[in-house]
């Protein structure tokens, strides 16, 4: 999972994560350092205009996004969450997306066209998604105010003093933060908008984990122990004793959080056939924006539905085969049954969990050269999923590089309770999450030259994680895999993104349970309970973007093979792939009038 693409859907709720967009007729201020790259490519002037002005909001609009991309004039401020700021949010985007519709496309250089498209779409979908009122009723253990705040605190650079008098600053804004969010989620509970029962349960545990420790040990007090001897003398006690009285002033605010979460919105919070967003005021067409917005075109659910049983049936034959070749298990069931109750297949130790992890990292980077043109320039390195998030999250995600490269591409393992964690798991999470999946993706996507920032630091979740899901057959292709049993991880992986088809559509269009739609999963793929545990919590809470996977990897897939039938002994794989990963995240409509055009204009050669 891309987390920068999941925070993007948890802006509205959080008000930290990828810059929201829009804006209207605000100039970019000169002081901006990324305002060329924000037009870069485009040759249009008022397309130029338009997306200068929507980047400059946008970096004010989230100036811990600006941070995170190398632009620090807003690094001493919070994202604003009050319903007022909402408000003009809303209205700023809908400006710009008016703006965008003004623009002839037909007047377009045929480069400018497409980042139209791409730009005008991503708006609409926004704006579509409005009726989803997010930030009244979206909360988890990964989407809340302490969640964010650590996050804050994470991606803050400390290299001089003034960067720890403004992380002190941003930090002082905290209760007001958090008070506006309580704000905005009562007037959700007004309006029987509420997230459900197990994501409120589980945050308020996450919050009531914290609250038991010390405000010294909690995460964002940490940097203040760390050594500067950069700094001038005296600067680093000051921004220690400043830091720990900040956060000693946020506790009563987390205090409230909690309280409120677990007294006035637990008791309302939605429960059984009410779980999925479908349960809410306006909640199918809210699903459906949802799903315009991760696949970047219409689909129903039930057509999305269908897709997922029958991509499960092929794949659970394929699973009992192996399963029978490799345990001698009878059928799938029996497979499943192994595989998730033989503690030799787990891991004992972080460490061990770890080095596994490093070392498949360690073994792609070396092959990737063989199939890739293009290779990023950004290092990618492992890190440990934070202490405070790791019980409540999933088992792996990625952050991408800092823009100004103070921070590699970072592969986040959760090594708490190594023994649910499967050893036959961790080569296809890694070729999924590092290189040659996320990692490879984004960093490419980051470090393109002529193409405007937007869409070098989003874009489509049907690309981004069908790209990584793609990459892990992929990764069969190049000799990666080290035996058998870790292709049985590769086929369990393939099983679980397709049952997000059924299960995500069951929840939100068909009224499942959490019951029903944890059975499913038991039933079809390998993970264990507290994984699926884990997941169906995020299906609940994030509507829409476990679609994005199968949908992706399949449109890829069969653009490849289109490729390869029409250029016969002229397809290259390698160039395939370059192509591809040439105009970032782009819609999969998109990317198929890109690879078709690559396709016509190899073989008219």
């Amino acid at each position: 999972m891309a987390r920068n693409i999941m925070i993007a859907a948890a802006l509205i709720a959080t008000g930290c994560g990828r810059s929201p967009k829009g804006s209207q007729n605000m100039p970019v201020a000169s002081g901006s350092p990324l305002a060329a790259e924000a037009v870069a490519g485009v040759t249009d002037a008022h397309l130029r205009d338009l997306l200068a002005d929507h980047w400059e909001w946008s970096m004010r609009w989230s100036p811990t996004a600006a941070t995170r991309l190398g632009d620090h004039r807003y690094d001493d401020q919070l994202p604003k969450r009050s319903k007022q700021f909402l408000e003009q949010y809303k209205r700023e985007r809908a400006g710009l997306l008016e703006r965008a519709r003004a623009i002839a496309p037909s007047g377009l250089a045929a480069a400018d066209r497409v980042t139209l498209a791409l730009f005008e779409g991503e708006l609409a979908a926004d704006v579509a998604a409005e009726v989803c009122h997010d930030e009244q009723w979206s909360v988890s253990a990964s989407s809340n105010p302490y969640a964010a705040l650590a996050d804050v605190v994470e991606l803050h650079p400390l290299k001089t003093a003034d960067d720890g008098r403004n992380l002190v600053a941003r930090l002082r804004q905290g209760p007001v933060f958090v008070a506006d969010t309580i704000a905005n989620l009562r007037e959700g509970v007004a309006s029987q908008r509420v997230a459900s029962a197990e994501a409120v349960r589980r945050t308020i545990a996450q919050l009531d984990a914290e609250l038991a420790k010390p405000t010294a040990a909690w995460a964002m007090n940490l940097p203040g122990a760390a050594p500067r001897p950069d700094w001038p003398d005296g600067a680093q006690a000051r921004f220690a004793a400043e830091l720990a009285a900040t956060v000693d002033a946020l506790r009563p605010s987390i205090v409230d959080l909690r309280d409120f979460l677990r007294d006035e919105v637990l008791p309302v919070a939605r429960t059984g056939k009410r779980e999925g967003i479908g349960a809410l005021a306006d909640g199918d067409a809210c699903y459906r924006a949802r799903i315009l917005g991760h696949l970047g075109f219409e689909r129903t659910p039930e057509e999305l539905h269908q897709l997922g049983i029958a991509e499960i049936a092929r794949i659970d034959r394929e699973l009992a085969a192996l399963g029978q070749k490799v345990l001698g298990t009878k059928d799938l069931a029996a497979t499943i049954e192994r595989l998730r109750t033989d503690k030799a297949l787990y891991f004992d130790t972080p460490e061990a969990l770890l080095a596994a992890a490093q070392d498949a990292l360690d073994r792609a980077r070396a092959a990737i050269p063989a199939y890739f043109g293009v290779l990023p320039r950004a290092d990618c390195v492992i890190a440990v999923i934070p202490e405070h998030e790791a019980p409540y999250t999933t088992i792996a995600y990625y952050e991408a590089p800092h823009h100004d490269g103070s921070k590699p591409g970072e592969y986040f393992v959760n090594t708490y309770r190594p023994e649910t964690r499967p050893r036959f798991e961790i080569e296809a999470l890694s070729w999924h999450e590092a290189i040659p999946g996320h990692h490879l993706q984004i960093a490419i996507a980051q470090e393109l030259g002529d193409v405007p920032s937007f869409r070098k630091h989003g874009g489509s979740t049907a690309y981004v994680e069908g790209w990584a899901l793609y990459t892990e057959r992929l990764a069969e292709e190049m000799g990666l895999y080290s035996s058998d049993l870790d292709r049985i991880g590769m086929l369990s992986y393939d099983a679980w993104r397709a049952s997000r088809l059924v299960v995500d559509t069951g929840l939100h269009a068909k009224g499942w349970t959490r019951a029903e739609a944890e059975a499913y999963m038991l039933a079809h793929t390998a993970l264990t309970p507290e994984n699926i545990s884990n997941e169906v919590d995020r299906y609940i809470g994030w509507p829409g973007q476990a679609l994005a996977y199968k949908v992706g990897q399949l449109e890829i897939l069969a653009l490849r093979e289109q490729a390869r039938t029409a250029l016969g002994a002229g397809f290259d794989l390698k160039r395939f792939h370059d192509v591809v990963l040439s105009q970032g995240a782009v819609t999969l409509p998109v990317l198929r009038a890109q690879v078709e055009a690559w396709i016509a204009e190899t073989a008219g050669r």
